[in-house]
């Protein structure tokens, strides 16, 4: 059914924004918490300061099992229950986090989150898919991203807003009072877009065989492991970037806007990516990518040795935020790549390979964000071993796939 056909229910504009704010939670779910990581950690009692980065990663575990779960499970009990599955978990998990007593019921609550929020960012794709097609859809999708994209710019600044008037436990009072809204609109104003004639018959057989497929495919699954270490490098940089910029440098409450800027180098690497790649190709621009952040940060970690492994803010900056914009054109390359055999599995390669490489980078994120030791050096050695490392896989998998 075509978004045209639908006007007299839903919009277009109403559409692409309820889409938007469905697929958001992720991020917002993990932006507008930054700012409180230090407080939540005292709060709960926590010893070592590194730990409060679990309350980063440990969304993304839940985001990884839920890739697996909700694509074929869409195809199967329709988009809207799938949706509405996603959004009860989810709130379970904020109301979970919000009343949480020490770290390990506050990281159940985490898991929950990303497992819930993973539901309806996943799901939003297929329904852009079953209305919409071609260019249109491209256009949908464009649109969505864009509001996708302004979410780690204004989240942590509405989390700091928040500890200005209250305490972070509001935060999670947000969210899921912004979950009910919106969860509430969903079903009052956009239709099943999957008919029942059209749903896909459970097999535990079919989807099984799909996943054999998938992770036996040595050159897709050379993709997807330098799809995890790339964001791997990006999950250590997410988990730490609090303790730099308010530990090392002080900032403060200005912490949010500092993180908004670093948040643009991604969203403009979105923006001027499909430009670029259609000059340079797809492989050659994730590999000159590689090949840029691998070089500027060996470049950056010897000059630390003249200016201090504490160098100067506005160096940071600069150098976070062109590393930054080339992880920005490694997340949607890396993938394509990784999909371009499975257009018959789509939806379930989707979801294996989504589950595989968000494993892979909440290890690899893990591993830097705990390194973290009152210097830059540890999160720049990360962002030269792990892009380094995803070089090899991609580099690999090009001269195979020749």
């Amino acid at each position: 059914m075509k978004i045209s056909q639908t006007r007299a229910e839903i919009g277009f504009t109403e559409f692409v924004a309820l889409m938007a704010f469905v697929t958001c939670f992720v991020a917002m779910s993990i932006d507008l918490m930054l700012p409180a990581l230090f407080q939540i950690g005292q709060d709960l009692g926590v010893q070592r300061d590194n730990d409060t980065q679990l309350i980063v990663s440990t969304i993304f575990i839940g985001v990884a099992i839920g890739h697996l779960i909700y694509g074929p499970l869409a195809d199967v009990i329709g988009r809207k229950p799938s949706i509405y599955l996603g959004f009860a978990i989810f709130i379970l998990g904020t109301l979970i986090s919000l009343f949480a007593v020490n770290m390990s019921m506050m990281l159940v609550g985490r898991l929950l989150q990303g497992l819930g929020a993973a539901g309806p960012r996943i799901v939003t794709i297929a329904i852009v898919r079953d209305k919409s097609h071609g260019s249109e859809m491209a256009r949908v999708m464009s649109l969505i991203m864009t509001v996708f994209i302004l979410v780690p710019v204004i989240a942590p600044i509405i989390g700091q807003g928040i500890l200005l008037v209250s305490n972070w436990r509001m935060m999670f009072a947000f969210l899921f009072f912004a979950a009910v809204f919106i969860l509430i609109w969903f079903a009052l104003r956009l239709p099943e877009s999957l008919p029942l004639d059209q749903r896909s018959q459970f097999s535990v057989k079919s989807i099984v065989s799909g996943c054999c497929e998938v992770v036996t495919n040595r050159v897709a699954m050379a993709y997807v492991i330098a799809s995890g270490l790339g964001f791997g490098a990006f999950l250590g940089f997410l988990s730490s970037i609090q303790q730099i910029l308010q530990d090392l440098y002080h900032l403060g409450a200005k912490f949010p806007l500092y993180f908004a800027v670093l948040a643009t180098g991604i969203g403009v690497a979105s923006f001027i990516n499909s430009k670029l790649v259609m000059r340079f190709g797809l492989r050659q621009l994730v590999m000159g990518t590689q090949v840029a952040t691998l070089i500027i940060s060996i470049a950056v970690l010897i000059s630390t040795y003249w200016l201090s492994p504490v160098p100067p803010l506005w160096f940071v900056m600069g150098y976070f935020l062109v590393v930054l914009m080339g992880i920005g054109l490694l997340f949607g390359n890396l993938n394509a790549l990784s999909m371009e055999p499975f257009g018959h599995i789509a939806g379930l390669a989707s979801g294996v390979i989504g589950g595989v490489s968000t494993l892979i980078a909440v290890v690899a994120g893990v591993v830097v964000g705990q390194a973290f030791n009152g210097t830059l050096v540890p999160i720049i050695v990360g962002f030269i071993l792990l892009p380094g490392l995803s070089l090899l896989f991609t580099y690999w998998a090009s001269r195979r796939a020749i």
